[in-house]
């Protein structure tokens, strides 16, 4: 091992680093080093006078102190030299909130204008979503409108304000692009599919419905379940109608270990959505340690060589004379 690399491992013991190419400045230091070293062994500044040879102390102690005085200049010069190479050093280890990709699959049929509260079903649904929004901050939010066919209304995103502006847009029998039907199992493979396309975060869909499908029928609900649990994707439903949830939908909330809610008011359905939030809290892990730069050591260590350098000026040189 020659002494650039002893001095580069050296380094990454102290936990010292560098932009520039360690091994360059290796070799820049070791060359002021080699000066020190000079300054310290040279004897070419030393002239024989008259009491060299007397019983007259060697005067050992000022030629120590001129040539530490000597040393600090090259000293100064190789903290100038670190600097310039932009030093980083570890910083401090911090948690961030792990996000969670939720989307939301909401039924458009005709029958999502039921009275519920002082609006209809559909109002509340989406009154209810929005308030969710804000106490989930972080996450990634999508929204799928459903009937006999699929609209996927906002991507998943951060950005929750297009979620205010699908309201009026979306309100059933106000539009005709997606029908008057309810199929579920078609809309929770569109979602599926959305979630699919994102690879970090959790995957979580909300359904809010307030009927039966057809496309559940004869086992269907199962398969789709075991679909979306076997990738991680669990299923909250909101039954919005009235009476008991369709056994299918109970099918894929508890095989994909989610849950179903049947508020009865507006009031229970906030809750419903509060109660979501705490059983899909967020995660919250452990991001790794990202360099930072590290000037105020080598600023302050060249503030002080500079300083006693300065000092020395005013005696604590050599004069042969």
């Amino acid at each position: 091992m020659n002494a650039i690399d002893r001095v580069t491992d050296g380094a990454k013991d102290l936990g010292l680093d560098f932009v520039a190419p360690f091994p360059v400045i290796a070799a820049c230091l070791l060359l002021t080093m080699l000066f020190v070293v000079w300054i310290w062994k040279r004897t070419t500044r030393r002239v024989a006078v008259p009491y060299d040879h007397s019983s007259k102390p060697a005067g050992r102690g000022w030629w120590g102190s001129i040539s530490a005085a000597e040393t600090l200049l090259p000293l100064l010069g190789g903290i100038v030299l670190l600097i310039l190479c932009n030093p980083l050093t570890t910083g401090t280890p911090v948690d961030r909130r792990s996000m969670t990709n939720i989307q939301f699959c909401v039924d458009s049929s005709g029958s999502m204008t039921a009275r519920f509260g002082e609006g209809d079903r559909y109002a509340a649904s989406m009154a209810a979503i929005n308030e969710f929004l804000d106490y989930r901050e972080g996450d990634a939010f999508g929204l799928t409108f459903f009937a006999s066919s699929v609209v996927h209304w906002c991507p998943l995103t951060t950005d929750s304000s297009a979620f205010k502006c699908a309201i009026p847009f979306m309100k059933p029998n106000q539009q005709r692009a997606i029908g008057g039907g309810t199929r579920i199992g078609m809309a929770l493979q569109a979602c599926r599919e959305v979630l699919n396309s994102r690879e970090a975060g959790d995957k979580m869909i909300v359904l809010v419905s307030d009927g039966v499908s057809a496309d559940l029928y004869g086992g269907r609900a199962e398969k789709i379940a075991k679909q979306l649990s076997d990738e991680n994707i669990m299923i909250y439903a909101i039954h919005i109608g009235s009476g008991e949830a369709p056994p299918d939908i109970l099918t894929l909330t508890t095989m994909t270990e989610g849950e179903t809610f049947l508020p009865g008011d507006v009031d229970a359905l906030d809750d419903v959505f509060r109660r979501i939030d705490q059983m899909r809290p967020a995660k919250i892990e452990s991001v790794e340690s990202e360099k930072i730069d590290s000037f105020a050591p080598w600023c302050l260590a060249g503030l002080v060589l500079l300083g006693c350098w300065i000092v020395s000026l005013f005696g604590l040189r050599y004069s042969p004379w």
